[in-house]
């Protein structure tokens, strides 16, 4: 995630403090420090013409601090765009300057083995189950609702929350596990049916419940989905995207929702996930 084009600048700006503006040594080490950890986490790059810096992650590393010590960090990063854009003669957009209201009860997420472990039990469709809210951040209501139909050339379409429309890429592991599952299961209009009727959230909840209390860990449907998204960030996804795949109306506004936009984005997902790596399973009838 590192990107040396951003420390190479950072670098240059601390000089500049120095040797141009007069600052002391130890307002320079407290706006090296803010840098740094900036540096590690944020995202910097070129798009439609000009720099992004994408603070998002770093605003997750500092959240913790005092109210004080964040008002310092977010100057030192503010002064450093200035610079940027003053005496580099960059167009910079900083994004999430402003302030973030995290949630004071996120359900915890679950970690990685637990979940591996539990698909090492599982049958074919209690496998599909688990990657489909896992591997895609789905709600179990747009799970429930999946069609046949809506399942297309390494993409499945999601119909979320205030009828926005979402397309989000299947890894080739998934897309092998899916068709497994309709091989085997052969449903007819609904991914996950009983009878001639898809599946409520109701009954996919229960599958998940039961599924991981066989193992000894409690777990719910929302927990994969806050497992997909924290992993994913963990793993240096930015937070627009994450927040795409998730179907967040808060970053998007009204903008009905769509696959990624480049493959750029495309790529950035599939390194990101913790499954993508992994090479398909073998899965019990």
């Amino acid at each position: 995630m590192r990107s040396e084009k951003l420390v190479t600048y950072t670098e240059s700006f601390l000089e500049y403090l120095f040797d141009v503006r007069g600052y002391s040594e130890v307002t320079i080490e407290t706006y090296e420090i803010a840098l740094r950890q900036m540096v590690e986490v944020s995202h910097f790059y070129k798009e439609e013409g000009r720099w992004v810096l994408d603070i998002t992650p770093f605003r997750f590393v500092i959240v913790k601090n005092s109210k004080k010590t964040i008002v310092k960090k977010l100057s030192a990063v503010r002064s450093f765009v200035k610079y940027l854009e003053d005496q580099c003669h960059m167009q910079v957009k900083l994004v999430s300057a402003e302030a973030i209201k995290v949630p004071q009860s996120l359900p915890k997420p679950i970690e990685k083995h637990y979940i591996t472990e539990v698909l090492e039990e599982a049958n074919v469709e209690e496998k599909l189950l688990i990657s489909m809210l896992y591997g895609l951040g789905l709600r179990i209501s747009e799970l429930s609702d999946l069609k046949l139909t809506d399942i297309k050339e390494g993409w499945v379409q999601i119909d979320g929350k205030g009828n926005k429309v979402r397309e989000l890429p299947l890894l080739d592991g998934l897309q092998h596990l899916i068709s497994t599952y309709l091989k085997q299961r052969a449903p007819k209009k609904y991914l996950f049916e009983k009878g001639s009727s898809p599946m409520n959230s109701a009954q996919l909840r229960y599958k998940i419940t039961k599924l991981f209390k066989a193992s000894g860990i409690k777990a719910t449907p929302h927990q994969l989905r806050h497992s997909f998204a924290t992993h994913l960030l963990n793993n240096g996804a930015r937070i627009a995207d994450v927040s795409e795949l998730l179907g967040h109306e808060t970053m998007a506004t009204t903008q009905v929702y769509t696959k990624l936009g480049s493959i750029k984005k495309m790529q950035e997902y599939m390194k990101a996930h913790p499954l993508a790596n992994e090479e398909p399973r073998k899965v019990p009838k």
